[in-house]
């Protein structure tokens, strides 16, 4: 049975503070609970049915057996499924090289749902790095590791001074703009930076200055606007 500082401590790791305090993030479902389970990411406490447990006999150890209604308690999903994970988070500061690759930037993402959908593009089209401004919403946000499906584990995700970081480039960048060159008559090198701004305000003015490669998707139709994850996966498509 779970006691309540138990319940209360896992509740917590819904909040970024205490996520950033602990240097834990919750994972939940069959899925993802699978996904983690291959990787190199440690995990330190498993709660799950007996069922789940059935079928997953080594994770032992560190499981917890809880009934349906104590998973309820602790998940934030509509129909909790099986299992929850407590995991040790690995948040880099440092981005990585990678020669002759395409990396995301994100300037300010604000929403998860946007932000997990722009990781899952990335892993779809083998892009492994997203470089993310300090002010991006956590990878860690339950919202955003859901919307990710998984991929924020085969992704290399950093958070960084987008604007120092990117000074110090020789690689082209490019900047998802409403003014900047068609995307479907434009050559594009497949190496170098794609810059992808915050939904309302779009690119900073800091990072427009470092733009080399302005590119638009042109409209067709009346629509005001794209959701950035859905302009994501159409210039990532075309690089590819």
């Amino acid at each position: 049975m779970l006691s309540k500082n138990e319940i209360k401590h896992i509740q917590s790791l819904y909040h970024k503070k205490q996520r950033d305090e602990q240097g834990l993030f919750l994972v939940e479902g069959k899925k993802m609970a699978q996904e983690l389970l291959n990787s190199n990411f440690l995990i330190h406490k498993i709660y799950a049915t007996t069922v789940w447990l059935q079928q997953n006999d080594a994770q032992k150890p560190i499981t917890t057996i809880v009934t349906d209604d104590e998973l309820k308690k602790i998940s934030q999903l509509t129909t909790p499924n099986e299992v929850l994970m407590i995991v040790e988070a690995i948040k880099a500061s440092t981005p990585k090289i990678f020669n002759q690759q395409l990396t995301l930037v994100v300037d300010d993402l604000q929403d998860p749902g946007n932000f997990g959908s722009i990781i899952r593009i990335a892993d779809w089209f083998n892009i492994p790095q997203i470089i993310c401004s300090n002010n991006t919403v956590d990878v860690y946000n339950f919202k955003v590791l859901q919307a990710t499906m998984g991929s924020f584990l085969r992704v290399h995700i950093a958070y960084t001074n987008l604007e120092d970081y990117l000074s110090k480039t020789n690689q082209p960048i490019y900047g998802a703009l409403l003014k900047g060159n068609n995307i479907f008559e434009t050559q594009l090198i497949k190496d170098g930076y794609l810059i992808i701004g915050n939904e309302g305000k779009g690119i900073s003015n800091s990072l427009q200055q470092l733009i080399t490669n302005p590119i638009t998707i042109p409209k067709f139709g009346s629509a005001e606007s794209l959701n950035a994850a859905i302009a994501t996966g159409i210039i990532v498509s075309h690089f590819k």
